[in-house]
């Protein structure tokens, strides 16, 4: 008598058929969320691949396997899969938040705490040496700023820092964080910052910090207009007007620095824009005077 023949092809299966077979094979097995790259095994016919996406037909959910190769195929989601050479449960992945959903970011990187209303004023202060670094610092970090009732103020050059400082009385409660352009081993700022740090009261109470450019105009990373660095300018060329003229901008007078300027700092987003030795800086300065 012939035994009878029983195909093993399951290809010729449909997909209720296939979903039946699994159900069969139902077992109690961890659940392994079908995220694109997770390496799969399907028992049956072997295949391995890492999983490329979900997707929908004949009302059932597969997911799609693609190989070393490229190739790729879809199975049912459910039993009959390895992963880590251990049996699974295939699972649909959970849904990715929404833009409403996900947690909204500052432009410094922060949390954003939304609804918050601006915190009074403190009495400490950050001073920078002029109008742009202010707009800068505002716009990258104004919205943290506000919320902690911080005030950022010119001082429109740093010259005469000490007799800024010594007018405002700094204390525990009135801490004054100075950011200075050039601040560099023997440049003129470092020893006006030497002087306002020695200077009574000023322990625990001022802190001066910097960055290394001649301006702030190149904390902005220079790759935003297109450059692969800012240029050089002589000295005895003002550090504005030589960049516009670089730049091939206009750079005739206080109009066309200050359009400059605003074209330079529409490049700018997030705190991502700026270079380093400038984040790091505003961070403890903003750390200093919120302590």
């Amino acid at each position: 008598m012939t035994s009878p023949h029983f195909s093993t092809d399951w290809s010729s299966w449909g997909p209720t058929d296939m979903a039946s077979r699994r159900r069969a094979q139902h077992r109690r097995v961890p659940q392994v969320p079908a995220d694109p790259g997770t390496v799969l095994e399907e028992t049956e016919s072997g295949w391995v691949g890492a999983v490329v996406g979900v997707e929908a037909s004949g009302g059932i959910h597969l997911v799609r396997l693609e190989d070393r190769h490229g190739r790729s195929r879809a199975f049912p989601l459910g039993h009959g899969f390895l992963h880590e050479g251990a049996p699974v449960e295939v699972i649909a992945p959970a849904p990715r938040p929404t833009a409403a959903q996900a947690p909204r970011r500052t432009a410094s990187g922060s949390l954003a705490v939304d609804g918050a209303r601006a915190r009074v004023a403190r009495a400490s202060r950050i001073w920078v040496e002029g109008t742009h670094d202010a707009e800068l610092v505002e716009k990258v970090w104004g919205e943290d700023l506000r919320l902690e009732g911080i005030v950022v103020e010119p001082l429109h050059g740093a010259d005469d820092l000490v007799g800024a400082l010594q007018g405002f009385g700094p204390a525990p409660e009135r801490r004054v964080g100075v950011l200075l352009d050039h601040l560099v081993p023997g440049s003129k700022e470092s020893r006006i910052a030497a002087e306002a740090m020695a200077m009574r009261g000023a322990a625990g109470n001022v802190m001066v910090l910097g960055h290394p450019y001649v301006d702030v105009w190149q904390a902005v990373k220079p790759r935003l207009l297109g450059l692969e660095r800012w240029p050089d300018i002589p000295r005895h060329i003002d550090i504005k007007v030589g960049t516009l003229q670089a730049l091939g901008w206009p750079h005739r007078d206080r109009r066309d620095i200050a359009t400059g300027w605003k074209r330079i700092l529409g490049t700018v987003s997030s705190y991502a824009d700026l270079e380093p030795s400038l984040l790091g800086r505003v961070e403890e300065l903003i750390d200093f005077v919120t302590v």
